[in-house]
C-alpha cells in the first residue's frame, strides 16, 4: 500500500470509538440487534475497544467487519476535538462530535481516491489537478467542529467526482476501456454469471454486483468505484491495477488465496484458502 494511503485507515487505539457510538445500525442479516445514532453498542468497553472484535461475524455483526472509516475516527477525535473524550464532556458536544464524524468520514473518502488517482502514471494530465484538490480537501479536514458541521460535502465531493472521472478515462484508455461493452457504470448485475469475464479496463463505477459470480474473471485496470461487491464471488479473479476499490467493498466480497489484489488493499482474513 501507498504509504500516503496508511493514514487513511482507522486507527482504533487513537479513536473514541466513534463508529460504534455515532452510526445507527439495525437488525439485519449485517447487525445482531438495533442501535441508534449517538448510543454507545453493548459490546464498546470501557477502553473505546471492541469487545467482541476477534468473534464480529460469529455474534451476528457482519456489518462491522465491512466497514472502515478512512481514518475520520483518528482525525475528528485527536484533530477536530483536541483529545476531548465525548464520555467526558456535556452532552451538546457528545452531539456534535457524532454529527461531524459522517461528514469528515465522506472527506476521508474523497482523499483515499484522490491519493490513490495521484499514484496511477494514465493520469499525470491531471496530475496538477488533482493535487490542488487533495490539498484543499484536505484543508477541509482541519475545519472546527462548526465549519464541518455546515460543509455542503455533496457540492465538494461532485467537484471531486469530475476529476475522479477523468483520471478513470485516462487510465482506462490505454486498456480498451472506453468502448460501450466495457462500460458497465451503475449497471445491475445482481447474482449475474460474470465467470471469467473479460472485464479488462471496464468502468464499474456504482455497478450492483450483489452475489454476482465473478470468479476467475479479468479485472484489471477497472474502475470500481462505489461498486456494491456483497457476496460477489471474487475467487481466483485477477484485480491486478484495479484503481478506486477500497477496503470494505472487499471485506464484504468472498474471495480465495487465488484472487489477485492491487497494492493498496489487503486480503480478508475471512476469505478461503
Amino acid at each position: 500500500m501507498p504509504e500516503q494511503m496508511i493514514d487513511l485507515r482507522g486507527d482504533c487505539a487513537r479513536c473514541f470509538g466513534l463508529c460504534c457510538v455515532a452510526l445507527p445500525f439495525t437488525a439485519s442479516a449485517d447487525f445482531a440487534r438495533d442501535k441508534p445514532a449517538g448510543t454507545p453498542c453493548p459490546n464498546l468497553r470501557d477502553d473505546h475497544r471492541c469487545g467482541i472484535h476477534a468473534r464480529l461475524r460469529d455474534k451476528g455483526y457482519t456489518g462491522c467487519t465491512v466497514y472502515d472509516c478512512f481514518g475520520a475516527g483518528q482525525k475528528v477525535s485527536q484533530v477536530t476535538f483536541g483529545g476531548r473524550d465525548w464520555r467526558d464532556g456535556p452532552r451538546a458536544d457528545a452531539r456534535r462530535m457524532f454529527d461531524v464524524f459522517p461528514v469528515v468520514r465522506q472527506l476521508h473518502e474523497l482523499l483515499w481516491y484522490l491519493t490513490e488517482a495521484l499514484t496511477l502514471p494514465a493520469a499525470r494530465p491531471v496530475h496538477a489537478d488533482l493535487r490542488r484538490m487533495l490539498e484543499r480537501t484536505e484543508a477541509l479536514t482541519r475545519g472546527t467542529a462548526d465549519e464541518l458541521a455546515a460543509l455542503d460535502v455533496p457540492a465538494h465531493r461532485q467537484q471531486v467526482n469530475v476529476l475522479l472521472l477523468r483520471t478513470s478515462e485516462l487510465v482506462r484508455a490505454g486498456l480498451g476501456g472506453g468502448s460501450k461493452k466495457k462500460n458497465r457504470r451503475g449497471a445491475d448485475l445482481m447474482g449475474a454469471r460474470l465467470k471469467g469475464a473479460d472485464l479488462r479496463g471496464a468502468s464499474l463505477r456504482g455497478a450492483y454486483l450483489i452475489a454476482a459470480d465473478l470468479s476467475g474473471a479479468d479485472l484489471r485496470g477497472a474502475d470500481l468505484i462505489g461498486a456494491d461487491l456483497r457476496d460477489a464471488d471474487l475467487r481466483d479473479a485477477d484485480l491486478t491495477g484495479a484503481f478506486f476499490l477500497t477496503q470494505p467493498q472487499l471485506n464484504a466480497a468472498r474471495g480465495s488465496a487465488g484472487t489477485r489484489l492491487p497494492e493498496s488493499v489487503t486480503r480478508p482474513v475471512h476469505w478461503t484458502a
